[in-house]
């Protein structure tokens, strides 16, 4: 009975818990979502007067992430703040926040992130067991900057936090279309920005080797097209991240995705007299280095030797990903080295491969990491498991969970690969475990999640489109609680997060006019927004199909690459339909007309530009987007269901916008087709 009793106030507690969370939630704008928090009614006002301490001795990671806070704060509010900087430990004045923590700690994979923050009307304290915690309150802090009309401030709040998972990554191939410095900065700043803690840098692929090799210098000579990072370059970008609390695990692909690394030399392939050369397109190649001969393994020791002082981390990723060996079953001597070792498949003989690779990164201090394919029966479970194939791959359970059963450490990225442009939801119903059981050892062995950005149809210019402000609710998956998971409040959250990241230097958001003027050859863009904004980039690589339509140097100035995943105009009206067919209410019936009355008078502003090839391609859409919006306008201004002849002049319409135009779907078609349905024919 006793037990019942505890139980239910256990119960009830646990729910009311769970109520105020989500109340809390409705009120602040934080992502990722604290573990703990709770609220008070004190303000405490931000005034000229703003002053900030660090009461610890710091070795620059602090400092940077205060004066930065200060910057931002002042840039927000519009305060002039007189004291730019923090104060130093000998300060003695009480200061606006005060910020300590109990030690200087290494950014390795186990360091400790965890916090409290605690807001009053007198002051802000921000304590934390290492200086990293110590940073990752302070992204904190700066996301609950708020204001009113006459003051701006920060609530009353006490929150105590910590990290799910320690490994929370963000992935960029910089191989396919080369980032340059400044890109990779702005990105690594908004990983900071929401507690994101792992750059996965992915240097080397068939489309350029991408970094300074003085050992082999033919690397970045003849195989980067002049696009690669000097080596004072990656110092300081691995400087700079490190200054963030940001490790950096650099990927060198092998044996596959090579032929890069074989158009500088030739000689290691294995294939004789082939002619090696940089690849233009996207998609598997099957050029291979040859793992029988040992000059291969003498020249990554060598370029190994070379790299890795580059790279602090204890991590080093070398891909082992989709190579079928094509050319290994095509020579004859690797045939007959595999007969005499053993071995009786190729993933035998890329298991023998990475097997003397890990020994060539051990002596290097180094641990191998690669993705799922190098799990193979014989593989040491000293490597780590970068999962990225699931039962959508074919297999019958996520490579992840049966890494973590074998007794690998392992990274998900299987459901974040954001290059497929699946909406923020989709990649935010993905938790790295799920429901599945596991032992304590097996949980431990499970690192966290990564997102990936491979470049094979992004440049400079829309990487951040693609990347944010998707990525910052991945980091939410990564970092909150197992029970975060409502997405309407995620949403609502994502797009104060998203202006954010935009002031914080991201170009997501704003290089999408620049595209847009340059699709209208400089004129008026508004009818190019309007349909932009219910226009999505087609999905999962069928942009691209067979990685044949694009080349690596291909226009990426296009329609296409002004849309983006989540297209806004699409999910509100979208919601509105679902909610009119569901309740027939009136409010979402005004949104419903107001939207179809946008698109209607839209045509006229897009005719008015429609003098190129570019805006050409989309006159159609326009122009039929505006006549079956004529229809349905109509037949809810009056109530009434549809003559014959404009139900199925609108049912044809329909099924031409269901076809994709310059790379891009109509994302709301289905909701189109309801309507339609709905209001039936006479």
């Amino acid at each position: 009975m006793k037990k019942n009793i505890f139980l239910i106030i256990f119960i009830g507690l646990f729910n009311q818990y769970t109520i105020s969370q989500n109340n809390l939630s409705e009120k602040y704008n934080l992502m990722p979502w604290p573990q703990e928090i709770s609220d008070s009614s004190e303000n405490f006002l931000i005034t000229t007067e703003f002053t900030v301490s660090i009461s610890s001795i710091d070795k620059g990671k602090v400092e940077h992430a205060a004066t930065t806070f200060l910057r931002r704060l002042s840039g927000r509010t519009g305060i002039f703040i007189n004291k730019g900087f923090p104060s130093k430990i000998n300060n003695t004045k009480k200061t606006s926040l005060e910020i300590s923590f109990d030690k200087i700690a290494s950014v390795t994979l186990e360091v400790d992130e965890s916090y409290t923050l605690k807001i009053t009307n007198k002051q802000l304290k921000v304590h934390a067991k290492t200086d990293i915690g110590a940073i990752r309150a302070i992204a904190t802090l700066l996301q609950l900057t708020t204001n009113n009309k006459t003051t701006s401030y920060f609530p009353g709040i006490t929150i105590s936090d910590a990290p799910r998972f320690l490994w929370r990554g963000l992935m960029i191939d910089v191989a396919r279309h080369f980032q340059p410095v400044s890109v990779i900065k702005r990105n690594l700043d908004a990983m900071a920005s929401v507690k994101m803690n792992v750059f996965h840098w992915h240097l080397t692929d068939d489309q350029g080797f991408r970094i300074e090799s003085n050992r082999y210098p033919k690397l970045h000579l003849l195989a980067s097209d002049g696009l690669f990072y000097t080596q004072n370059q990656v110092k300081d970008v691995v400087n700079y991240a490190t200054r963030l609390g940001i490790r950096v695990v650099p990927e060198f692909d092998v044996p596959g995705h090579a032929s890069a690394i074989l158009t500088a030399y030739p000689e290691l392939g294995s294939k004789k007299d082939y002619a090696y050369s940089i690849e233009r397109y996207a998609g598997v190649f099957n050029p291979t280095l040859n793992p029988t001969n040992d000059k291969t393994y003498a020249f990554l020791k060598n370029l190994f030797t070379e790299i890795t002082p580059l790279f602090p981390d204890e991590y080093f990723h070398i891909g082992g990903d989709e190579n079928a060996g094509k050319h290994w079953t095509e020579n004859k001597e690797i045939s007959a080295f595999k007969k005499n070792h053993g071995l009786n498949t190729n993933h035998d003989l890329q298991t023998y491969f990475n097997i003397r690779l890990e020994k060539i990164l051990n002596d290097l201090h180094k641990k191998l990491m690669g993705w799922d394919e190098i799990m193979t029966p014989t593989m040491p479970t000293t490597a780590v498991i970068h999962s990225w194939r699931g039962k959508n791959e074919g297999l019958k359970e996520s490579s992840l969970i049966k890494a973590a059963k074998k007794g690998y450490k392992t990274v998900l990225s299987n459901g974040y690969y954001i290059d497929r442009l699946l909406s923020v939801k989709n990649h935010y119903n993905v938790d790295p475990i799920g429901d599945v059981v596991l032992t304590k050892k097996e949980r431990a062995r499970i690192l966290g999640g990564e997102v990936t950005m491979w470049s094979e149809l992004v440049t400079p210019l829309t990487i951040d489109s693609r990347i944010w402000p998707r990525t910052a609710a991945i980091a939410e998956r990564f970092w909150s609680s197992k029970s975060v998971t409502d997405i309407k409040n995620m949403q609502k959250r994502l797009k104060i997060v998203s202006f954010q990241l935009e002031e914080l230097g991201l170009t997501h958001l704003k290089n999408k006019a620049v595209i847009l003027r340059n699709i209208s050859q400089y004129q008026d863009i508004s009818s190019l927004i309007v349909l932009s904004n219910i226009c999505e980039p087609l999905k999962i690589y069928s942009r691209n199909k067979g990685g044949t339509e694009y080349k690596s140097f291909s226009p990426f100035t296009l329609f296409a690459d002004a849309c983006t995943a989540d297209a806004p105009d699409a999910i509100s009206f979208n919601e509105h339909v679902i909610s009119y067919l569901k309740t027939a209410n009136n409010t979402s019936k005004q949104k419903i007309i107001s939207f179809l009355t946008k698109w209607i008078e839209n045509d006229a502003s897009f005719k008015a530009i429609n003098n190129n090839t570019k805006t050409h391609v989309l006159e159609k859409l326009s122009s039929q987007l505006k006549t079956v919006s004529i229809v349905l306008k109509k037949g809810l201004q009056h109530n009434t269901t549809l003559s014959k002849k404009d139900a199925i002049k609108a049912s044809k319409v329909i099924q031409e916008l269901k076809k994709p135009v310059a790379d891009t779907e109509l994302v709301i078609v289905s909701q189109l087709t309801a309507l339609l349905q709905h209001l039936g024919m006479k």
